[in-house]
């Protein structure tokens, strides 16, 4: 009796599993859980991984748990993220992302993901006005101010146009209220943050010099927006999230300009011992064009260029070092601290372009190539050296951006300070080559 029973219970288990799964399938289309019949509300979930492999010459005077090291290699994973969002009912919206980046050997073990993003929003008027607050990558300044990371035409975004990264937010993530949405062919977003305490930042000193650095007083509120024009085939604004390179599937050519401001976020001590506040105010237009060759043949092409008036305040700069392979330095006369540092923020003028040529499809087999170039040239105050910072490489387009290898050199200046003008010169040039893995679930 008692086996009987069992059976029996077993039985009706399985048949409402078999139930739940036929509903589950039913609604489970064009990768998202409708959540309604026609689909218009729906839950949707995306995955990516990025490791590199990469060999860097370091910058004199690099160590690495207090050995000098000149050159080294090393594995690291770049990113992994987990995005779930969706219209989960009519007018609202909700996006969350979890993940963790720079992750080599001498991070934390076990470490843990973490929130890059969660927030809510609510559609005010169709397709044109949406509000939204949370922790959020709705930036202003610049279309990559918020980049898909999964859709990066080469190894990296430009991460100086992510102004603040870190410092004063998470990874370029913000607390925030926004606005955004679409006016005929243009596309807008309009911000207010409240900036992340600076105390909070890897080696950030409240120590006042003479060169300008983020104030240690309490924020006042960031405003930033950025608007572009779309004159061809229309983006989606769903996400913060701007796409690097459709590979051709789209045609799209983009005008944006964008801003950045806090009052008083900058301070530096002056002439006479008194301190000296400043805001910071940067300014931005750039220019976006993805769009087919021969749509026949799949050959494409991506260009971007953006030009940035970056203003921190006397003096500011700032090294970007990703995922640095080394942990000290025995130079401290090397502006560009050690491993791959180097001065990629700082006040004055930037000029940035990217481009890229996606071969015919099926150029290998099922796979094909698209090279592409980068430059970051910048003249910034306390340089008396102009910075120039490239990348090139090629994609090996595998399976579009869902699965691709990445092969990169980039080229970086090494600069040392002057004591006589107490500014700093380019002394060297330094190098590393990199191949990305990149696995993209979308």
């Amino acid at each position: 009796m008692y086996i009987q029973k069992l059976t029996k219970l077993a039985a009706c288990v399985l048949l409402m599993a078999g139930s739940t799964m036929t509903a589950y399938a039913q609604g489970f289309k064009d990768g998202k859980i409708w959540l309604n019949e026609d689909g218009s509300n729906y839950f949707k979930f995306t995955l990516v991984s990025q490791v590199w492999l990469r060999n860097t010459d370091l910058n004199p005077g690099s160590t690495i748990n207090g050995f000098e090291k000149n050159n080294f290699t090393d594995i690291g994973i770049r990113r992994a993220r987990i995005q779930a969002f969706g219209q989960v009912a009519d007018r609202v919206f909700i996006y969350s992302q979890f993940g963790m980046n720079n992750f080599n050997y001498s991070s934390d073990r076990k470490a843990g993901f973490f929130i890059h993003d969660i927030m809510g929003e609510y559609e005010v008027v169709r397709k044109h006005l949406s509000l939204g607050a949370g922790l959020s990558a709705w930036n202003g300044l610049t279309r990559f101010s918020a980049p898909s990371v999964g859709t990066i035409l080469g190894v990296d975004a430009p991460l100086f146009e992510q102004s603040t990264n870190d410092v004063t937010d998470q990874f370029l993530r913000k607390l925030s209220i926004y606005a955004k949405g679409k006016l005929g062919k243009l596309d807008y977003r309009l911000v207010m943050s409240s900036p992340m305490s600076p105390l909070k930042a890897a080696g950030y000193s409240p120590l006042l010099t003479s060169n300008a650095s983020f104030s240690a007083k309490p924020a006042k509120m960031q405003l930033h927006g950025y608007f572009q024009w779309q004159f061809l085939d229309q983006e989606a604004n769903t996400t913060a999230y701007t796409t690097g390179t459709y590979l051709g599937t789209k045609k799209v050519f983009n005008i944006g300009a964008g801003f950045q401001y806090q009052p008083d976020a900058m301070w530096r001590a002056g002439n006479n011992g008194d301190t000296i506040e400043s805001n910071l105010q940067h300014f931005a237009v750039d220019a976006y064009y993805d769009a087919p060759i021969n749509a026949a043949t799949g050959t494409a092409i991506s260009a971007y260029a953006s030009y940035i008036n970056f203003n921190w305040g006397k003096g500011y700069l700032r090294n970007q070092a990703t995922m640095n392979p080394a942990t000290g330095t025995s130079k401290p006369e090397i502006l560009n601290g050690s491993g791959n540092g180097y001065p990629s923020f700082g006040t004055g003028n930037l000029l940035y372009g990217q481009v890229g040529y996606k071969f015919k499809n099926d150029l290998i087999g099922k796979t094909t190539l698209m090279p592409y170039a980068s430059l970051q040239y910048a003249h910034y105050e306390r340089l008396n050296d102009n910075m120039a910072f490239w990348d090139g490489g090629v994609n090996w387009l595998l399976k579009g951006h869902t699965s691709k290898l990445t092969f990169a050199y980039q080229s970086r200046p090494v600069y040392q300070l002057n004591a006589v003008s107490s500014g700093a010169d380019k002394i060297d040039r330094k190098g590393s080559f990199l191949v990305q893995f990149q696995v993209f679930l979308n």
